[in-house]
């Protein structure tokens, strides 16, 4: 495979998989285990900057993240996409808030969490992204 070659998966194995599989398979424990898969995921995935995070998400198909604001210790992201492609109403976005927690903890260098927030009729996901500047990593 060369670096032209792309694979692509089909937005309905993707979906098939993630909502409904992986929620048949964790259950009730189906938040907590997809926020610490997106912390693992960010492991293994690490970025330099937050800027090549928002870049991840779109090669992810996770949809377009914009940053609203920043500060020390506290970021505000937006997730925006095709409403088919995010699913809003029916999936649980707490891989992706692990996923930027992670990001951001390793960046920053304090412990650092983050949680989302629907708005469903806008189409949109909000993550709140808070670091702990007392807890150094």
């Amino acid at each position: 495979m060369t670096l032209t070659d792309t694979k692509t998966v089909p937005a309905f194995g993707y979906e098939l998989i993630r909502d409904h599989v992986l929620s048949t398979i964790l259950g009730k424990h189906e938040d907590d285990i997809l926020y610490w898969s997106g912390k693992e995921l960010a492991r293994k995935f690490q970025m330099f900057s937050m800027e090549e995070v928002s870049s991840f998400f779109e090669e992810a198909g996770w949809g377009v993240l914009t940053l609203d604001s920043l500060s020390k210790d506290e970021a505000f992201y937006t997730l925006t996409g095709e409403p088919d492609a995010l699913q809003i109403d029916k999936r649980c976005f707490r891989l992706e808030a692990g996923f930027l927690a992670q990001q951001q903890q390793k960046l920053g260098g304090y412990l650092t969490e983050c949680f989302e927030e629907k708005f469903i009729k806008k189409n949109i996901i909000h993550f709140h992204i808070k670091s702990d500047l007392k807890e150094k990593i």
